[in-house]
């Protein structure tokens, strides 16, 4: 099979790269934790270095990265695109990397901002690429709707005739990794028993009453700073045991999340979850809890149509 074309997800701290064959087909996948801090002064020669492991890969064939790669800790500072921009015409606002060798075709995907009323400003970057492989992999008229990318900063996007017209973050990974790692709540959340409900370990976390207990309560409506306390006061008082802490924590995060979202016009709307698979089944249990129905997709195959998609365009005659 002839490889022709690279597609990266290179993020903060992992990357995923994929050789996609002339016929679409994949020809070989490489994941290593080479992301954008850990490359920082030597992106080209790690991208070389990639390139340089697959003997299927010619050095001269084209590159797409999206992710974290474009941003200001990453190997160029790439301008976001504006929401009116429709999502079909991502490809052609791929940058090139200033300092690529000669003769190579190295560019970066450029991430997405929405601006609101009162100044109000969201952005992605790695999301949209996402997002555009689900308008090739569900149809321009399947796709339209609710999405929810979960991960270090949860993004739930609203796509609309092609256009993503609302785009909302929330900093829940990051926020429950710093919740487990300092302050007065991450003795608890590192007992025994208390797993890592939305780090890297969420099995079963879904099923857990706690969990459920704590969706249950972001829904009431607290300020959610007074709910994360009260988790703390719980825990001292014998309220709830320590080992409990973590996976009550996630359910407040999470279900701060659907809280808002239960609050948007779209409310009624269904809602697809693009992620890993443990990391979507805490997302179905706070649909199951809210009522609403929702779909999940593989953020594999999703990302798979994303490079296919665009290696169909970049190898057009």
């Amino acid at each position: 099979m002839t490889a022709a074309f690279i597609g990266i997800d290179w993020g903060t701290t992992h990357r995923r790269a994929t050789l996609v064959g002339s016929d679409g087909a994949i020809v070989a996948e490489r994941a290593d934790g080479d992301g954008a801090l850990a490359c920082a002064g030597r992106f080209r020669a790690s991208l070389e270095a990639l390139v340089a492991g697959w003997p299927e890969a010619s050095p001269a064939l084209p590159v797409v990265m999206a992710g974290m790669v474009g941003a200001t800790i990453g190997w160029q500072a790439v301008p976001y695109l504006e929401g009116g921009t429709p999502l079909s015409e991502l490809p052609r606002h791929l940058v090139p990397v200033a300092d690529s060798p000669p003769g190579r075709r190295w560019r970066i995907v450029p991430g997405w901002c929405l601006r609101g009323e009162g100044g109000a400003v969201d952005v992605m970057r790695g999301e949209e690429t996402q997002l555009f492989g689900a308008l090739h992999l569900l149809g321009r008229d399947a796709s339209d709707g609710c999405y929810v990318l979960p991960g270090t900063h949860s993004k739930w996007v609203r796509l609309q005739a092609g256009r993503i017209t609302e785009l909302r973050t929330y900093m829940t990974g990051e926020l429950f990794a710093l919740l487990r790692q300092h302050g007065t709540l991450a003795s608890a959340m590192q007992a025994p028993g208390a797993g890592d409900a939305a780090g890297q370990r969420h099995d079963g976390v879904a099923d857990a009453p706690d969990f459920l207990r704590g969706v249950a309560e972001a829904a009431r409506g607290p300020v959610l700073t007074h709910a994360l306390f009260g988790a703390r006061a719980q825990v001292v008082t014998g309220a709830m045991a320590p080992g409990a802490a973590a996976a009550y924590v996630s359910g407040l995060l999470i279900g701060a999340e659907w809280a808002d979202a239960q609050r948007r016009p779209s409310r009624d709307e269904p809602v697809r979850v693009i992620g890993e698979p443990a990391l979507a089944a805490l997302h179905a249990a706070c649909a199951r809890a809210h009522g609403r129905r929702l779909e999940v997709l593989d953020a594999r195959r999703i990302q798979l149509a994303a490079w296919r998609a665009m290696a169909a365009e970049d190898l057009q005659p």
